[in-house]
């Protein structure tokens, strides 16, 4: 067999193509945030992960500009070697006082962020165990690492406790979830996580990409139980709240000094130009000073939640800004979406085996910046829409 059989034989997307409902890989020619431009078509974004709206704020532009106009477009080298300016170090030192530990890191993606840190401390004879909703990036930093990994049931603190039990003898364990989940919106029982790790001796790791600058007054999960000296590991992304671009682990000093040196996804990658830096740290400070958007993500977040559920639709668990509209087969979901997209409202339509058969839905999401014509506009596609589909009555 020749490797590239299977590329040849790969077909689905490209009948998708053909027949049109292809959903995937589709250009923006502008974006307002809450809004987006897709030739001449004009659309409500329904489904960004840039819940404050930063991304066009106008000191997070202005830092970004002025980062070019200093540091050039690019670092060039990885921070191991000539890529680290004053400027990370500054982004790394802001990032552990707002998380709230010692010391932080920052990588140049949340994806390397997570490969990095699980690859460098989870080694021959020890254990990580992850919630079978965690996202890839936690997964893949597993598989590459010298360890055993293990999966307990999404937020089941049975199945953990049984998963913990049978890992006694490892040399060492780490546990790691998702603060908020991407894909439901619903929020790891934190409390019940450090108890059980604490009994068991095992450290925990949360992953706030999309608790970041949403809860804990943006401060994160841990912040929002009142956890953060209870939580090992705080990792973060700057692609949602932080509008940018990079990934960030925060903890102890010595441990991450540690990831520092052993890192492999940092140590040798470019690290994060001066303009993503730049744009981070000026979102950070609007998190800091304008409480408001925060405030306002909230509202919204309420807003579409008690919507969506009058109209009738099945929201899952969701209890964040992240509301899933679970439909349940992949044909229906693809129907519901593409009459959203000519109703002007876009959605990320998410199929098996993205999330397990039967659990197929659309996922959106919800911005400090979406107004209320703009909910008011999303609810009414969702109604025109779901009642022609037969989705609700």
């Amino acid at each position: 067999m020749d490797l590239f059989d299977k590329c040849y034989g790969f077909t689905r997307a490209k009948e998708a193509m053909r027949d049109g409902y292809y959903p995937y890989f589709m250009p923006l020619d502008d974006t307002e945030g809450n809004v987006v431009t897709m030739g001449d078509k004009k659309l409500v974004m329904a489904g960004s992960n840039n819940y404050l709206g930063l991304t066009t704020h106008p000191k997070v532009r202005q830092a970004a500009i002025e980062a070019v106009e200093k540091y050039g477009t690019s670092c060039t080298g990885s921070r191991f070697l000539n890529g680290t300016l004053a400027l990370h170090h500054e982004l790394d030192r802001r990032l552990a006082e707002f998380i709230g530990k010692e010391a932080a890191l920052c990588f140049s993606t949340g994806y390397q962020t997570n490969l990095g840190t699980i690859s460098a401390l989870v080694g021959r004879g020890d254990v990580v165990i992850t919630d079978k909703e965690d996202h890839a990036s936690i997964i893949d930093g597993c598989m590459l690492s010298l360890g055993t990994m293990k999966r307990f049931r999404h937020n089941d603190m049975d199945h953990l406790k049984h998963v913990l039990e049978n890992s006694k003898n490892a040399k060492g364990i780490l546990v790691v979830v998702d603060g908020v989940y991407s894909m439901g919106g619903d929020i790891a029982p934190l409390p019940d996580l450090v108890e059980l790790c604490r009994r068991y001796g095992a450290r925990l790791m949360v992953d706030d990409a999309h608790s970041l600058g949403v809860l804990g007054n943006g401060h994160g999960t841990a912040a929002h139980f009142g956890l953060t000296d209870e939580v090992d590991l705080i990792m973060g992304t700057f692609s949602k709240s932080f509008a940018s671009l990079g990934g960030v682990i925060a903890g102890d000093d010595q441990v991450i000094h540690y990831i520092q040196h052993h890192a492999r996804s940092m140590i040798f990658s470019a690290s994060m130009p001066a303009s993503n830096v730049a744009a981070v740290l000026a979102a950070l400070e609007v998190m800091e000073t304008e409480p408001e958007w925060i405030e306002r993500l909230w509202e919204n977040a309420r807003y579409m939640l008690a919507g969506f559920k009058r109209l009738g639709f099945d929201t899952g668990p969701s209890e964040t800004p992240i509301i899933p509209i679970i439909i349940g087969d992949d044909f229906r979901t693809i129907g519901l979406w593409m009459g959203l997209f000519e109703e002007g409202v876009y959605t990320n339509p998410i199929l098996s085996p993205g999330v397990p058969p039967g659990g197929q839905r659309l996922r959106t999401s919800y911005m400090a910046t979406h107004t209320r014509e703009h909910l008011d506009w999303v609810l009414k596609g969702f109604e025109v829409v779901g009642k022609r589909t037969g989705i609700i009555q």
